[in-house]
């Protein structure tokens, strides 16, 4: 862990944010599947998940996108079970089967991934630590009040579920002085280092979400800002996610976001990610359509990748999101949050000391970097668009069973990997080019 470097005292010594840590568990199995309509179908399948003594966590059919006239189903069960038989009889009975599993155990397993947006519930206690757990130089390890407080904000993040209002909080006096002297510092400093699209879209956060050095905004009024805006939300998290868990959710636009604030012993050091640098260095870009659609696209990369891949994108993440830079009318500006919420090391970033490469996931995602100290490489990206296609390309040389696609309307992931499903995205892309077509015509009959 950072000692208290008064040299650099603005240095964040985690994943900024990010939540990624090299952490993961023993979790549920996930078997998708489909067999032909038929009566009494679902009682067979049931039957069968019991002659072989698999307790059943949850199960779900619906109607089969991949093999029309199937039902789909969807069952969860503990991944201790022994599964190996069931899926051989199941495969001789199915249309398709697939296997979603945190241990992946044969070579025709899928890394698990959340199917539907609801499904990033599970990653409520699958953290590597929350609350009152701090590290010894913690500046506030040995602040009783300070770790009741932390314990506060952990529960709220635990409690919390998919599709409820993030609860409101009111923080201290003693917080608000401490959000105060940060804001004073790195605001300033927007107009000069940070890109067009930041200072854009800040003053908006000012007036809509009560951006201001005497308030902490909450997470509920950004959250609803950014969904109006990119389709973006935040959740609040308790701890450290694994960097599958973390990916998966801005696959969905969900970004994992704490609540509580760094300790007021120094204001301008932090050990872990917190509420300001959430909220100064991440939110106000993911109302920016571009770099939404950017962060997603990592998202979606993630999931199904093997655990080797999983490190690529983090890496990644960590040298755009979190430390990005990119070029704007012939100059270098900001838009990774790590930059943006640290006035030590966004100017820095802008001087002649650190190396600067353009971005190319094959070599971002190999390059090392340091957590304890200023970044000695950033990467610069010619613009969001730019880097989305890149990071696209590179997705397709990752060894997965399909391409994955984000279906807004269900809020679910599809596997793209059958004709049907790929006729039916086919007929949607081509209904809504007719209406950019006509769209045209509309707004110029010459066209």
């Amino acid at each position: 862990m950072v000692s208290n470097n008064k040299d650099k005292p603005d240095i964040q010594s985690k994943p900024s944010s990010s939540y990624i840590a090299d952490f993961e568990e023993h979790g549920d199995t996930t078997i998708i599947f489909a067999v032909k309509d038929r009566v009494g179908v679902l009682a067979d399948i049931l039957k069968l998940f019991q002659d072989h003594k698999i307790n059943l966590k949850h199960i779900e059919s619906r109607s089969s996108r991949k093999s029309p006239g199937h039902y789909e189903f969807v069952v969860v069960f503990d991944g201790k079970d022994d599964s190996s038989k069931i899926v051989g009889e199941l495969k001789r009975e199915t249309s398709y089967l697939e296997v979603i599993s945190r241990e992946t155990k044969t070579s025709t397993t899928v890394p698990w991934f959340p199917l539907r947006i609801r499904d990033l519930d599970e990653f409520a206690n699958h953290i590597l630590s929350c609350g009152s757990e701090l590290d010894a130089d913690h500046p506030g390890f040995k602040d009783p009040v300070y770790r009741k407080r932390r314990q506060y904000f952990a529960d709220i993040a635990m409690k919390y579920k998919h599709g409820q209002p993030i609860p409101r909080v009111e923080y201290t006096k003693e917080e608000i002085e401490t959000w105060r002297a940060i804001y004073r510092k790195v605001v300033p400093l927007y107009r000069k280092y940070a890109c067009k699209e930041y200072n854009h879209i800040f003053p908006l956060m000012e007036e809509n979400c009560g951006y201001r050095e005497d308030n902490i905004p909450q997470l509920e009024d950004i959250s609803r800002f950014l969904k109006d805006s990119s389709g973006f939300t935040l959740r609040p998290v308790a701890g450290l996610l694994s960097s599958r868990d973390f990916l998966a959710g801005l696959a969905y636009r969900v970004f994992h976001s704490t609540q509580y604030i760094r300790h007021s012993a120094n204001p301008q050091y932090t050990p872990e990610p917190d509420v300001c640098h959430e909220l100064l260095g991440h939110a106000p870009l993911f109302a920016d359509p571009e770099f939404a659609r950017f962060s997603q696209e990592i998202g979606l990369a993630s999931l199904g990748a093997p655990d080797e891949y999983i490190e690529k994108l983090a890496t990644c993440y960590w040298f755009t999101i979190e430390f990005g830079l990119c070029k704007q009318d012939g100059e270098i500006k900001a838009y990774g949050a790590g930059l943006l919420s640290s006035y030590g090391e966004l100017q820095y970033s802008m001087s002649d000391k650190p190396k600067i490469l353009p971005f190319d996931p094959v070599l971002t995602g190999s390059t090392q970097y340091p957590i304890t100290e200023y970044q000695p490489i950033y990467f610069l990206a010619e613009s969001f668009s730019d880097a989305q296609a890149k990071l696209h390309e590179y997705a397709k040389t990752i060894p997965r069973p399909a391409l994955f696609r984000y279906n807004p309307y269900t809020e679910s992931v599809e596997i793209l990997n059958s004709k049907a499903q790929i006729r039916s995205l086919a007929r949607e892309i081509s209904g809504e080019l007719a209406l950019v077509v006509d769209s045209l015509h509309q707004a110029n009959p010459l066209v």
